[in-house]
């Protein structure tokens, strides 16, 4: 039985009532220490016609790393990124199923590094991230809160 992890209620990426978000679930894959999620990116963010925005793809690769953390954690755990480089390898389509995939290589108290990565249904790479993250200050995570009691895995 799969292993969701939990999503918030407005995310732009996860966000299971955010009428114009992506709505990604990841599961944890804890035979590979792995998180997997899979999308199909609407026409309407394109950047070129039959072509996945680059932002888009971008916001993909930050959250997917960022998730990496909640593998083994939750809601204190959750971390922003503080440094983000992606390196795009080919276009990535619209209207397709993609994967997405997040592996946490280091983990301290209060930053971790993390990579993740698009790929097409044939397991081929369209871009890939290095992602360092950051506990963010109080002044930031406290605003946070309200969503926790929204914090929940969707159902299927």
């Amino acid at each position: 039985m799969p292993e969701w992890q939990p999503t918030s209620r407005s995310c732009f990426v996860c966000g299971r009532e955010n009428p114009v978000g992506l709505k990604v679930r990841w599961e944890n894959d804890r035979a590979t220490g792995e998180i997997r999620g899979t999308v199909t990116i609407p026409e309407h963010f394109n950047g070129y016609p039959g072509v996945v925005h680059g932002g888009i793809v971008a916001a993909l690769l930050d959250e997917t790393a960022a998730r990496t953390v909640l593998m083994d954690g939750g809601f204190d755990d959750l971390m922003v990124t503080l440094k983000l480089e992606v390196t795009y390898r080919r276009p990535t389509p619209t209207l397709t199923p993609l994967t997405v995939v997040g592996r946490l290589l280091r983990r301290a108290a209060n930053r971790a590094a993390a990579e993740s990565e698009v790929r097409l249904p044939d397991g081929s790479v369209v871009a890939r991230a290095s992602v360092t993250l950051a506990r963010p200050p109080r002044a930031i995570s406290s605003r946070f809160e309200p969503e926790r009691e929204h914090w929940k895995v969707a159902e299927p």
